[in-house]
C-alpha cells in the first residue's frame, strides 16, 4: 500500500512488482526496506544487484498491469479499512491495539468466543 504522502512509494513498490516478474519480489522487498532512504538511484542500484533483466524491468514498472495492480491493492485496503501502514488483521479482526498486549487481548477474545 504505496502511501500518497511519501515521494518514492509508489515507484518502490512498482519496482519491486516489476522485481516479481523476475521472480524476485521478495528479494527486492527486502533490499527496500533495508535501506536506509528510497530514491531512484537506490531503486536502481537494487535491480542491477539482484542481476534483473534491466529492460525487462523498466518496462515491467511502468506497465499497466503493475499500475493496476498496485491500484487494486489500494482499493482493497480501503475496502478492508486500511489507513495506513502497518495495519495486522488477526482472523479476520483489525488489531485496533498495537502492542503485545493488544495482541493478547484480541486473540483471547478471540479464543474465549471459539471456546463458547
Amino acid at each position: 500500500m504505496p502511501l500518497r504522502f511519501h515521494k518514492f512509494a509508489e515507484p518502490a513498490a512498482r519496482a519491486a512488482l516489476a522485481a516479481g516478474e523476475q521472480g524476485k519480489f521478495w528479494e527486492f522487498h527486502d533490499k527496500l526496506f533495508a535501506s536506509p532512504t528510497l530514491s531512484d538511484e537506490v531503486i536502481d542500484a537494487i535491480a542491477f544487484q539482484l542481476e534483473l533483466d534491466i529492460d525487462q524491468f523498466e518496462q515491467d514498472r511502468n506497465s499497466e498491469k503493475v499500475i493496476q495492480q498496485i491500484n487494486q491493492d489500494l482499493r482493497d485496503a480501503q475496502q478492508a479499512g486500511v489507513t495506513g501502514t502497518p495495519t495486522i488483521f488477526i482472523n479476520g479482526r483489525k488489531l485496533k491495539q498495537r502492542s503485545m498486549q493488544g495482541f493478547q487481548q484480541l486473540i483471547d477474545e478471540m479464543a474465549a468466543q471459539s471456546a463458547s
